[in-house]
């Protein structure tokens, strides 16, 4: 959860659990993140799943190294992944202080070490500081208040940051679900910043998240061939749905939407 809004009220982080999976909340029914308590380390939601799609447009022999960052730390899923499972060097930024207490106390989110830093921070003031440009390989974008509505940053100034913040070759995700955000402007959004050529969508969740990767170059040239080949080292090394995502890969059809 991150807000460009300077004094706001942040709702305190919650916990609930049924069926052996935990949940964190935001004061509301409505579900921030997950982990199935006998395995911690196992992506449990679907969506967070497909966020890990970005790991088809990284060639095999690099897809684990670099630098990923989540801007929204959620249940740390996507967090704890990339850190102790793709023992990549990991950067969450996060809002809201006791989503981060939550994490450490209920959601397995280790102390900072050499390859984590968890920051209390907006997302937005993180992603346009110069400083952070050009310095991420991977970045996770989930960025949901308490209401779980719609993106709390889904601006064109936003996406600019965020392509800023990517290497070359860097690969983002974007969780654009929400029940009153209008998924075609986001996409739109996007298109303005990345290109239609470097962006890719999975189809949506039953819940309704649909997962956008945008790319810091174009994805024109990647062949079904390549993707396939990525899909199946991905399953075999990391346990991951890849080729179920790469049936569900689409390219946005942006050009014949409406402007923002």
């Amino acid at each position: 959860m991150a807000t460009r809004k300077k004094k706001i009220e942040l709702a305190p982080a919650t916990m609930s659990e049924a069926d052996g999976v935990r949940y964190l909340h935001l004061g509301t029914p409505w579900v921030q993140g997950a982990m199935r308590v006998r395995k911690p380390h196992v992506l449990e939601l679907e969506y967070i799943q497909r966020m890990m799609a970005w790991m088809l447009f990284r060639d095999e022999a690099v897809v684990t190294e670099g630098h990923a960052v989540q801007l929204g730390l959620g249940a740390a899923a996507m967090t704890r992944f990339c850190h102790r499972n793709l023992r990549m060097k990991t950067t969450a930024v996060e809002l809201n202080p006791t989503v981060i207490t939550a994490c450490r106390l209920w959601f397995h989110l280790p102390e900072d070490d050499a390859r984590l830093h968890v920051r209390n921070e907006d997302a937005a003031a993180f992603a346009a500081d110069p400083a952070h440009h050009d310095t991420v390989d991977v970045l996770n974008v989930d960025l949901y208040d308490h209401d779980a509505a719609s993106p709390v940053l889904d601006d064109e100034g936003f996406y600019r940051n965020c392509r800023a913040l990517l290497r070359d070759g860097g690969v983002m995700t974007v969780n654009l679900f929400g029940r009153d955000a209008s998924f075609e402007r986001s996409a739109q959004r996007l298109a303005a910043v990345f290109g239609a050529e470097a962006l890719r969508s999975l189809r949506p969740t039953k819940e309704g998240n649909t997962v956008v990767v945008a790319g810091k170059e174009s994805f024109a040239n990647l062949n079904r061939d390549t993707l396939a080949r990525r899909a199946e080292n991905i399953e075999t090394r990391f346990e991951l749905p890849a080729r179920k995502w790469l049936r569900m890969i689409r390219v946005l059809p942006v050009e014949t939407l409406p402007p923002p």
